[in-house]
C-alpha cells in the first residue's frame, strides 16, 4: 500500500524493464487503459527506462475509430516508446485478434492490469466464456458500451510477472473479494505468483490480514 501507489508502481516496472535489458536485450510489456494508466505513465516516463529496447502491446482495446477518445491507445502518446496497438479498426475483428495474437512475443516481461468496480481486469466481463479460452486474443460482445478486443488469462498468466495497480474507495470490496479468491470475479483467474498489487489507502482500507493471506 501506497499513498502514491502509481509512482511506486512505476519504480518498480522501469526496474524490471531494465532486468529484462540487461538478461535477454529487449523488454516487452502489455499495459492496460483505465483511469489509473496515465498516472502511471506520467511516472513511468520519468524514470531510467530503457526506452529504444523495449516494445509495448496493449491488453486490451476498446472497439472504437482511430482518434476515438474511448481509445486506450491514446494514452500511450505518451510513452517515447514502440507501440503495437491491437487492430480495432478492421473490418473482421476476429481474424484481427488472431494476426495481433502472431505478433506477441513469446513470453511478456511484465503485464500491467488495472481492477474495475465489478472485479474485471482486461477486458474480461463477469461470467463470460472469454476467461477460458485457449487463444491468445479474443473479441468480447460489447460491454460497458463497448465491443472489446483482449488478451487471455493464457497469455497474461505466461508472463515473468504481472502487476495491478488500483486506487480509490470504489475498488475497495473488489480487493477484499480478491484477496479472499473470490471465483465469481475475473481478475481472480490471474496467477497469484509473481503478481504484484499496488493499492493507494482508500483502495486498502477493507483489507484484513485474513484477506491478505486469501483466507
Amino acid at each position: 500500500m501506497s499513498d502514491d501507489p502509481a509512482t511506486a508502481a512505476a519504480t518498480w516496472l522501469a526496474g524490471r524493464l531494465r532486468d529484462a535489458v540487461r538478461r535477454r536485450g529487449d523488454a516487452a510489456i502489455a499495459v492496460s487503459g483505465g483511469s489509473t494508466a496515465p498516472l502511471l505513465f506520467d511516472a513511468l516516463v520519468r524514470r531510467d527506462v530503457p526506452w529504444e529496447r523495449t516494445t509495448v502491446w496493449q491488453v486490451d482495446e476498446r472497439v472504437a475509430a482511430d482518434g476515438d477518445v474511448a481509445r486506450n491507445a491514446l494514452q500511450l502518446d505518451a510513452l517515447p516508446v514502440r507501440v503495437r496497438p491491437m487492430p480495432v479498426t478492421v473490418s473482421d475483428l476476429r481474424a484481427g485478434a488472431r494476426r495481433y495474437a502472431a505478433s506477441l512475443p513469446e513470453r511478456f516481461d511484465v503485464v500491467h492490469l488495472g481492477l474495475g468496480d465489478d472485479g474485471h481486469t482486461a477486458s474480461w466481463p463477469p461470467h463470460d466464456p472469454v476467461v477460458d479460452s485457449t487463444r491468445h486474443c479474443e473479441v468480447v460482445d460489447e460491454f460497458n458500451g463497448y465491443r472489446r478486443m483482449t488478451l487471455t488469462p493464457r497469455v497474461v498468466n505466461a508472463a515473468r510477472s504481472r502487476f495491478v495497480l488500483a486506487v480509490g474507495s470504489s475498488k475497495a470490496d473488489m480487493v477484499v473479494r480478491w484477496m479472499l479468491r473470490d471465483p465469481e470475479l475475473p481478475i481472480d483467474r490471474v496467477r497469484r505468483s509473481a503478481t504484484w498489487v499496488f493499492l493507494d489507502p482508500a483502495a486498502a482500507a477493507r483489507l484484513t490480514a485474513t484477506a491478505m493471506l486469501g483466507r
